[in-house]
């Protein structure tokens, strides 16, 4: 088991059946060339592979504003609905954690729905807080 950046095509890819279940209004022909766009303004996209199998998914960026200073941001973290409980998420966000430390940010954050229960005992469990309210103005909508 290998937690790495995806970056070819191939990769990247591989990551679309387990950020479907997070992103399941993304089709799979939009999921690449969204990825890359998305790079172009420093997004990355790291991966948990077991056994030839893509388990674990998360997209981030660095950052660095007036509030958090240096930051990580998890913009998606999903694990495989089949292997959730099993420990990949704890690795995957601890591996976060190290990439942001190694970036020497100050902060790592996230935004989880507020359906998302299951995610949020665990973000709780692994150390993290909940720090704020973020609200949304959808554009274009009555």
């Amino acid at each position: 088991m290998k937690i790495q950046l995806a970056t070819t095509d191939t990769e990247i890819a591989t990551c679309y059946p387990v950020m479907q279940q997070l992103r399941p209004h993304i089709t799979e022909e939009e999921f690449l060339p969204r990825v890359r766009e998305q790079q172009e303004s420093g997004y990355l996209l790291a991966y948990i592979e077991d056994e030839g199998e893509v388990v674990a998914v998360a997209g981030f960026r660095l950052g660095l504003n007036l509030a958090w200073g240096r930051f990580l941001y998890v913009d998606d973290l999903v694990i495989l609905a089949q292997r959730r409980s099993t420990g990949y998420g704890k690795q995957l966000l601890q591996w976060l954690h190290d990439y942001a430390l190694e970036h020497a940010c100050e902060q790592l954050h996230l935004d989880s729905g507020l359906q998302r229960k299951e995610a949020h005992r665990f973000y709780l469990r692994e150390g993290m807080s909940k720090a704020s309210y973020h609200f949304v103005d959808t554009l274009g909508s009555p």
